[in-house]
Parts: C-alpha cells; sequence; structure tokens
C-alpha cells in the first residue's frame, strides 16, 4: 500500500515563533509564506501549522473561540489562502491541527450553551451537578486536569459544572451529540474545501469518557488517564469523521494520542485497515533518560536501550499493518537537544540524532528549529514562562525555593519549544524588529539559520543530506526496518531493505570512541557520515563520539549460502557423471 504521504518530509511550524513579517512580535502567515522558500531549500514538502484560528489564546490558538476565522495576531483567511496559492508553487503540501476535543470558553456555542439548562447548545458541552460530601459541594468527580486542579469548573449561571481536561477556558465538547459531530464535520469540510491536504489532530484520543465516577487511583484530586482516554467511542466518532470527511478528500490525518495509547489502540486509530487515521503520533520515546530525576543537568543521561526498545516496539508492530510519523519532539516538548544531545559534541551529536530516526519508516516531521540544533531556554524567572502549563506548575510547587521550582518548570516546560527561530544574529535574532512575544534564547549569536547555511559542514546541511538521501533511496521509504544488537548499550543499528537493495545505518550514543563488527557484510559505499573521514579495520567499524554512518552493504552469508548450494550442485553433477561413467562403455569410442 502506498499514499502520497508515505514519501513527504515534513515540518512543524508554531506560527507563533515562526517569523514575524509585520514586526508586532509576533510571527504570523505571511512570515511563514515569506520563508517557504527556506524550506524548500531544506527539503521540506509537507507542512503542519499549528492553530492560528480566532482565540483569546489562553493557550496559544488551541482554545479556538472561531472555527472559520484567523486570529488578527495571525492575519486574516486571505493571508492564508496566499499561502496555500506559494506553497503550491513550491509542491510543499500544507496541513493544519484540527482542535475536536474543546473549545474556547468564548465560542459561540459555549456562550449559548452556559447561559440555561435547556438551550439547544447545552449538550454540545458536559455538564453535571456538584456532589454533597459531608455538608460540602465538590466536583461531580474528582478526575485531574492536564493543566492542574480539577477536570470541572463550575459556573454561576446555571451552577452546574462543566468538564475541562485542560484549562479553565477549554470546555470539552460532547462528541456522543450527534449535532456537534456534525459541526465538526463542516469544520474540517470548509478547510479541506479551502484546498489544505488533511489535518494533525489534536488531543484525539480524549474524545470519550468513561462513566461519571471517582477514579480510585488515589485522594483528593487524581489525573487519571482511563477516564478520558483511548476509550471505544472514540474510534466510532472517528470512523464516522473519516468515512464521511476525511476519505473524500484523500486527506491525511495524523493524531495526538499521546503516551498511554498501547500499540494495540495505536493500530485501532491508523491501521492500513482501520478507517479512521492515516498516522498516530506517540511520545513513548521522547522520555528515555533521567531528566525527572535529575538536579543538575550534568547528570542527564540517555538509557538508549529503553530508545531502541520503544522505537523497535513500534516500528515491529507497524511493519506489515500501518505506517508512522517520525518525530523527536513537537511544541509540548523540550528541545531535542537539551533532551539527548550532548553539548560537548554539539554538531556531531545533533546530526547522529537526525541519522537515527530520520531514515526509520515512516514519514518524518522536523520540528522549526531542530534543523539548526536550537536548544532550551535558560529560564531564570517565573515571568520566564508563558505557557498555562507551565505557570500552573509552578504556583503548585510548595516548600521549595524558588530557584528549585524554576529549575523543575523548566526542564519540561512547553516554552523550551516555543521561543522564536534564530535566524540571524541581529537583535531579537532575525525573528522580529520589535520584542518578541517571548524571549528569545540568548544562545542566538551561535545558533542560528544563518550560521548554518553558511557553514557546509552545518547541522541544517546534514538534515538536507539526509532528506536527499531518502528521497533518492525508495528503500529508505518503503523499505523493511530490522533492528540489530538490541542490547547494546552504545549504538543503535538497523537495516533498511527491499529487493536487492540494503542499507545499514549506524548510530553511536556514546561519547567515547566504540567499535563495531562489519564481518557480515560487504561494504559497496559510504552514503552518509558525520564525520569527514570514517576508520575501518580489518571490518571492525571505528566509531569516533557520536558518530553515525549509512553504509550500502550486501549480506556476506548470503554469498556463502550461495557457494554452498552451488557447490552442492557441482557435486551433484559430478556423481551424475561417475554414475554415467560406470553404466557406459567408452571403449565404442
Amino acid at each position: 500500500m502506498k499514499k502520497w504521504w508515505m514519501e513527504k518530509i515534513g515540518y512543524q511550524i508554531y506560527p507563533k515563533s515562526f517569523y514575524d513579517s509585520n514586526n508586532d512580535g509576533i510571527g504570523d502567515i505571511n512570515g511563514i509564506k515569506q520563508k517557504l522558500h527556506y524550506l524548500n531549500n531544506l527539503g521540506i514538502d509537507l507542512i503542519w501549522i499549528c492553530p492560528f484560528y480566532d482565540s483569546p489564546m489562553d493557550d496559544n490558538g488551541y482554545d479556538v473561540r472561531d472555527f472559520f476565522n484567523v486570529a488578527r495576531e495571525f492575519g486574516t483567511v486571505n493571508d492564508f489562502k496566499e499561502l496555500l496559492k506559494e506553497a503550491k508553487k513550491y509542491d510543499i503540501k500544507i496541513i493544519l491541527d484540527l482542535v475536536l476535543n474543546h473549545t474556547s470558553d468564548e465560542h459561540k456555542w459555549f456562550i449559548e450553551s452556559k447561559s440555561s439548562s435547556n438551550n439547544s447548545k447545552r449538550d454540545y458541552y458536559i455538564w453535571k451537578d456538584g456532589k454533597i460530601v459531608d455538608g460540602k459541594e465538590l466536583p461531580p468527580t474528582n478526575w485531574g486536569s492536564f493543566f492542574g486542579g480539577s477536570a470541572w469548573k463550575k459556573d454561576s449561571i446555571t451552577n452546574m459544572y462543566y468538564m475541562k481536561i485542560f484549562s479553565d477556558k477549554m470546555p470539552d465538547l460532547n462528541w456522543s451529540n450527534k449535532e456537534l459531530r456534525l459541526e465538526m464535520m463542516s469544520v474540517a469540510k470548509w478547510w479541506l474545501d479551502l484546498g489544505i491536504d488533511g489535518f494533525r489532530i489534536d488531543a484525539v484520543s480524549h474524545l470519550d469518557r468513561a462513566p461519571f465516577e471517582d477514579s480510585r487511583l488515589g485522594s483528593g484530586i487524581v489525573l487519571d488517564w482511563n477516564k478520558f482516554s483511548n476509550l471505544p467511542k472514540v474510534h466510532e466518532y472517528l470512523k464516522e469523521m473519516n468515512k464521511e470527511v476525511f476519505s473524500k478528500y484523500d486527506a491525511l490525518t495524523v493524531g495526538e494520542v499521546g503516551g498511554a495509547a498501547s500499540i494495540d489502540s495505536a493500530l485501532q486509530y491508523s491501521g492500513f485497515n482501520s478507517k479512521e487515521l492515516s498516522m498516530v503520533f506517540n511520545f513513548d520515546h521522547n522520555w528515555c533518560n533521567n531528566l525527572n530525576e535529575i538536579n543538575d543537568y550534568k547528570d542527564l543521561r540517555t538509557n538508549v536501550i529503553d530508545l531502541k526498545h520503544v522505537f523497535n516496539k513500534w516500528q515491529e508492530a507497524f511493519k506489515t499493518e500501518g505506517w508512522l510519523p517520525l518525530n523527536w519532539l513537537n511544541h509540548d516538548q523540550p528541545r531535542l537537544m537539551s533532551q539527548y544531545g550532548d553539548q560537548k559534541f554539539f554538531k556531531e551529536s545533533a546530526k547522529m540524532l537526525a541519522t537515527s530516526l530520520y531514515l526509520m519508516r515512516g514519514t518524518p516531521f522536523i520540528y522549526q528549529g531542530e534543523e539548526i540544533g536550537m536548544t532550551n531556554y535558560p529560564f531564570e524567572k517565573f515571568e520566564d514562562f508563558k505557557d498555562i502549563s507551565s505557570i500552573n506548575y509552578y504556583k503548585e510547587l510548595k516548600d521549595i525555593s524558588d530557584t528549585e521550582k524554576i529549575f523543575r518548570v523548566s526542564k519540561s516546560s512547553r516554552d523550551n519549544a516555543r521561543t522564536p527561530i534564530q535566524w540571524d544574529n541581529s537583535k531579537y535574532a532575525g525573528f522580529s524588529k520589535v520584542e518578541p512575544w517571548i524571549n528569545i534564547n540568548p544562545n542566538y549569536h551561535d545558533i542560528n539559520v544563518l550560521n548554518n547555511l553558511e557553514d557546509s559542514d552545518s547541522i541544517f546541511n546534514h538534515y538536507k543530506q539526509i532528506i536527499k538521501l531518502r528521497k533518492t533511496n525508495n528503500t529508505l521509504i518503503y523499505g523493511t526496518y530490522k533492528q540489530l544488537d538490541l542490547m547494546n548499550e552504545k549504538i543503535y543499528i538497523y537495516e533498511r531493505e527491499s529487493n536487492n537493495s540494503l542499507f545499514l545505518v549506524i548510530n553511536s550514543f556514546s561519547n567515547k570512541d566504540e567499535e563495531y563488527d562489519l564481518e557480515n557484510y560487504y561494504i559497496d559505499d559510504v552514503l552518509l557520515s558525520n564525520y569527514k573521514t570514517t576508520s575501518f579495520e580489518k571490518k571492525i567499524l571505528q566509531l569516533k563520539p557520536y558518530e553515525s554512518i549509512v553504509l550500502k552493504v550486501r549480506r556476506k552469508w548470503w554469498e556463502k549460502v550461495e557457494y554452498y548450494y552451488m557447490y552442492q550442485v557441482f557435486q551433484v553433477i559430478m556423481e551424475l557423471e561417475l554414475l554415467v561413467l560406470k553404466h557406459i562403455d567408452l571403449s565404442i569410442f
């Protein structure tokens, strides 16, 4: 099975932080249009743009006030139409975030819904009475929110609680209501008719709810994913969306299912025969280190075995049943180089990480700034945080110093990935001519696009080589994936193979010299390396710190088998000849 999106190279854009074209400190749609040539130069032909819908920006656009309009900070619908037109010139396809789980509390549906208990839009959202315990009113259940506190908020107009598993200003939609589902289908159709190529579907695993009973996982407020994640009716709703909308447009649909989805559940969402989604993002590989345990970044360590196990688990499960997106991070995770990179071997580790992931089976999705090695922001004070979940987390921390609070929140703050792209070393990093909405990382003088473009050995140019390699070798797109040496704590190595073509992708996660035995292969060519020279000694590959190398190879054992069978055939022929000779009177000749 082949689909158009399997051969694409994706790039995620967080518009607020991509490029500011009108110098108001906020990135915008025209900013994306002005940088299409940069993306084309990199080799990108598919972009996913985070929400730019009309919004009060409580959660930077994921709290949608009007699905059919563009927030004034980002431009206009006409600006977006122009972006679509320009993108087609570069053969770049565009997908948008489709927010299905919730709206803003300023959306017209919610304003109507909360106005009275018998309003026609009342059932578009989830409303429940509070419960009385020991004479005190409590929320309907003890379920917690992803952003801290209760998953319920009381509204004074009807004295009932609405459910909101994210912020107070993001009430959850009630997907059991057929009329609501039809409304959301209309939203999707409107944008597809405008000319987009599909959607990344936000929080897609949360569209169903368990019975409204307290969680038994603990006392007080409990964040229990099982109450609103990956429940059965989600699949019914998505099958309906696919049948009525997605399938009619050949749309790419990538669902966000987070880290709680099992392999079986993920295959239900996006298996080739699921009739739901094209792919699903999971985050299992984002936390294969000791980040939550450390008090100093110098103690950060990657658990290579865990990382390899996660990769292998998903690749093996989907090898014939479905397709995967390949992404190191997104707008909700820490920066790749701060999570898995090595600051002492900066370029080397950045290039290795790119090679290790983006030559696997699946569709790459590079996050903006990743291709130049952007890092986490060095937070120093509470005011540096802009993300609502980071702010809430900071306020919840008790009995520790302010310095400790800052460090603890900063480790996983979503703001890390949301600092503006560092385009050059001018003031405000070339992102804007005025002070941006969020701080620029002070390392922009060294880490920026301009420096990368001018350096032939840059991280950017290595990404470019990886993309070119994928696009010129179908084996690296459709070939099988086989991980080797699973228990090696230093080296991640895998094969990509199809027909008579075999590639070996070798990645060292070590900051020291390592060796790897290539005795079982004939090496035909070195296709890619993050070092200028590569050393082999008697078939032993001498790997330098964080070295990654892609080899075109042939298996030695195939040749041995081939020789063995040729020898056996020769033996049979010889025996037949001897047999014939025994029964023939040679004297007649």
